[in-house]
């Protein structure tokens, strides 16, 4: 579908006359008076004003009061505490037997022979994800208005399930809402250079972790995606939409999107069906004379997108993207876009999905039974097995992402080993593959590296095992699965005896950076091994911590009982050791070096990557538990950072006026540790922080490019987010508890570091073969491999170490956050 050329308007008229009613937004009939408007609750118009997240759930709240078709429900709370509703619209009648609809709904996916001709088809409606792209969420109010006030719907919430989430992102909403509501004038000024079209770091997009949330919805690690997640699988809706806003200078788009980068796992039908769908947005915006288009642009690739997820669950993801006004009127090629414009937009493709989806109702309900039905047409009686056997954590954590989306999994019965890799009895999961989740499965594991177009939207790898750091088994014989597992626990942790000489705690465990500041901040004395060596019958890896039970400011059982305390809550095993004379270095021995406690501060602000700053903040605070200090680079310059031993710099756009660089440069020389990551790597060694040398991609050999494609050149030279190996010196503090001696990392740069002529300062290198999944182009391939992704070098007294990659990746790369904490606790050594 084309563009189509129609009458765009855009109000012209006096700005600060914009105030619209609601029957700007709504179809013209007498609605019922019993329900009340969103201006009656909120006291202002629909767009009159950026709706604020509290003022939306009041709202909410005052409709199902008001009206039975609208029953609601808080299905949790986001990390400021804001909560999390659903709205549940249909009929009255369908109310009474709400729970009889849901199950027969799930039925027809587990059962072919199931009649659906008369079931009502379930629609999940939401809104700003994005919290900056807000004509969604405001737009909700008045939908939700007309969905419980309409007097002509009636038939159509009797064939209508629909599941309405007014806020994806309530944190983001509300920050936004603020910025727009402080900065807006009386005179509504639309020059796009105001302080309102101009949002502070970190802006309204996120989280309040600064995550994206629209790459969460195959993860699944943030408390929205968690009950977003719950009720997608608790219902399987037909059709999910997902209301976004892009540049302001664009119109509005609906899926699909460009046919050439849709998953190769998503059934054809699925685009049929979304390009019927168009049809009806198309009608709706005709009505209104809006521009849109379609299948120019945007993907359905990545299945951690709210319009994507669906598709590999026999759902059908929309995705709509409105011109943002990013305040409340804003000048732009077409004229001046105006906010309740954007609203309507929104509103209107919000009917016409209920409309397309009644009118399409039994064609969508037959298309998901058959997509159960030839899931399980296809299913072969093997399984996957995944785990580390050293390390339960990560393992958990990854069984617990299958459990939530419903995924069958079930205890290994027995230690085996495939392929020389070891899976242990309590450290690993199998997972049968005939099951109903089956395609999800594989979307989770999927290994791709051919593609039939060479740009995407996003990543073009996420593979669990090699994100969370696990080990995998495939084709694995069903006769190894024990029972199943219905609810999932982690290891439980110990400590083995009351000793009196120390204790042994290993490194590979995912929690012990987490253990280890606690003991640290109590005062209490670590040392790290540098070598293996055994005790006791026991064999410890490099990175071993050595707890001595001498000289300790608690006594012999203080120290044991905080120590059981400590294991119990970080699900690990430390051993008691009965004598200090080991099977390689002894415990007094000068190979195990002191520990220090850490300080950890970070650059925020200015033109810092937020979204990387926010993972860094949200692995160290919510899963560490490590007060991490957050230096705003409005003020960094004037603070005595004396007392951190680590700053970690992450990704920057563009940096530091020298006084900030001469100030960093002295902290390192008085013996911090600078730890860098993606762009700022090739600052760092501009100024002479650390010295490096760099390999450049040439595209220049690239012929016979016509006009129209030439940004199809230089976009596939772009690392989008792909997996690589590369091989590891375990013996390096860098990689203490790994028990591999190949690493997959995530990659989405072009900053390729060439390998030290000496090899032990390689710890880390790309392999000559190292793509393992996703795209990459075949200069770029040719000049990463056997580069090196980490270095450290020594700057006076202190040191710098720099990734060329995101080690911490949306919350999910379990399998390289151990990279960063072991740069915060080990740096010093290396």
């Amino acid at each position: 579908m084309k563009k189509l050329i129609v009458l765009f308007l855009l109000l012209s008229i006096s700005i600060s006359a914009q105030k619209v009613d609601l029957s700007y937004y709504l179809p013209s009939e007498v609605y019922n008076s019993s329900i009340p408007t969103p201006e009656s609750v909120i006291g202002h118009e629909v767009g009159e004003w950026h709706i604020t997240h509290d003022k939306l759930v009041e709202y909410m709240k005052a409709l199902a009061k008001a009206s039975d078709r609208i029953s609601i429900e808080n299905r949790g709370t986001t990390f400021e505490g804001r909560p999390l509703l659903l709205l549940t619209i249909t009929s009255p009648e369908n109310h009474q037997n709400l729970e009889n609809i849901r199950n027969k709904h799930i039925e027809a996916t587990d059962n072919s022979s199931v009649d659906i001709s008369n079931d009502p088809i379930v629609v999940y409606q939401g809104f700003s994800i994005h919290g900056n792209e807000p004509s969604g969420s405001n737009a909700a109010l008045a939908v939700a208005y007309y969905l419980a006030a309409s007097n002509r719907i009636d038939d159509v919430l009797k064939n209508t399930v629909v599941l309405f989430d007014p806020s994806f992102n309530p944190d983001g909403l509300q920050r936004f809402a603020y910025w727009a509501n402080t900065n807006r004038s009386k005179n509504i000024n639309p020059d796009p250079n105001d302080r309102e079209y101009r949002e502070v770091w970190p802006r309204g997009r996120t989280n309040h972790y600064w995550f994206d949330m629209n790459r969460d919805w195959l993860p699944v690690q943030l408390p929205e995606s968690k009950v977003r997640i719950a009720t997608f699988h608790k219902w399987l809706p037909n059709i999910l939409t997902d209301h976004h806003e892009m540049g302001s200078n664009s119109s509005f788009f609906f899926q699909p999107g460009i046919p050439s980068r849709t998953h190769p796992l998503t059934p054809k039908m699925n685009q049929e069906l979304t390009r019927e769908i168009g049809t009806y947005h198309a009608k709706a915006l005709d009505k209104i004379g809006s521009l849109y288009y379609s299948e120019e642009s945007f993907d359905d690739f990545y299945y951690g997108k709210g319009s994507t997820f669906p598709d590999i669950n026999g759902s059908i993801g929309i995705l709509f993207e409105q011109g943002s006004s990013r305040g409340h009127a804003q000048e732009t090629v077409n004229g001046v876009l105006t906010f309740p414009f954007t609203i309507r937009n929104q509103f209107t493709a919000a009917l016409s999905t209920i409309e397309a989806a009644n009118k399409m109702r039994t064609k969508i309900l037959k298309y998901q039974q058959d997509f159960y039905k030839n899931s399980r047409d296809a299913e072969t009686k093997k399984a996957i097995v995944f785990g580390d056997e050293k390390d339960a954590a990560k393992s958990y954590h990854l069984a617990e992402v299958l459990k939530r989306h419903q995924i069958k999994i079930h205890e290994l019965k027995a230690n085996f080993s495939s392929n020389g890799k070891n899976f242990k009895k309590g450290y690993s999961y199998v997972v049968p593959m005939d099951q109903k989740n089956q395609r999800l499965v594989k979307a989770m594991f999927d290994v791709r590296t051919k593609f039939q177009d060479s740009l995407f939207y996003d990543v073009s790898a996420w593979t669990f095992n090699y994100s969370f750091g696990v080990d995998l088994a495939e084709n694995i014989s069903l006769n190894k699965a024990g029972k199943e597992i219905v609810d999932l626990q982690m290891k439980q942790g110990n400590v083995s005896f009351n000793s009196s000489n120390g204790y042994l705690m290993s490194w590979n465990e995912y929690y012990t950076p987490k253990a280890l500041n606690k003991i640290l901040n109590k005062g209490i004395r670590a040392k790290v091994s540098m070598k293996n060596f055994k005790n006791g019958g026991n064999s410890y890896d490099y990175g071993t911590i050595f707890i001595p039970v001498q000289n300790q400011k608690l006594d012999q059982l203080e120290l044991y009982q905080f120590l059981s305390k400590v294991a119990k809550e970080n699900h690990l095993n430390i051993n008691g050791v009965s004598t200090g004379l080991n099977d390689g270095i002894d415990l007094g021995s000068n190979n195990f070096s002191n520990i220090k406690p850490q300080k950890v501060a970070i650059l925020v602000g200015g033109n810092m990557a937020s979204s990387d700053a926010g993972e860094v903040w949200h692995l160290l605070d919510q899963r560490f538990d490590m007060k991490l200090t957050k230096l705003d680079m409005s003020y960094v310059s004037r603070v005595n950072l004396s007392k951190y031993t680590t700053i970690i710099v992450p990704n920057s756009y563009s940096f530091f006026d020298k006084a900030i660089e001469e100030k960093l440069k002295t902290w390192v020389k008085n013996g911090g540790t600078l730890i860098g990551y993606r762009n700022t790597v090739k600052w760092l060694s501009s100024k002479k922080f650390i010295d490096l040398e760099f390999n450049k991609t040439k595209i220049d050999t690239i012929e016979s490019v016509s006009f129209e494609n030439k940004s199809l050149k230089s976009g596939a030279q772009v690392i989008g987010g792909a997996i690589f190996e590369a091989k590891i010196d375990r013996s390096h503090p860098i990689n203490f508890g790994y028990k591999n001696d190949k690493l997959a990392l995530f990659r989405n740069t072009t900053v390729f570091i060439k390998a030290d002529k000496k090899s032990f300062n390689n710890p880390i290198q790309y392999t000559s073969n190292p793509l393992l999944s996703g795209y990459i182009s075949k200069e770029n391939m040719k000049e990463l491999k056997n580069t090196v992704p980490f270095k450290v070098q020594r700057l006076g007294k202190g040191k710098v170490i720099v990734f060329t990659d995101n080690t911490n990746f949306r919350a999910f790369w379990y399998g390289t956050n151990k990279l960063m904490m072991n740069a915060i606790f080990f740096g010093d050594k290396m």
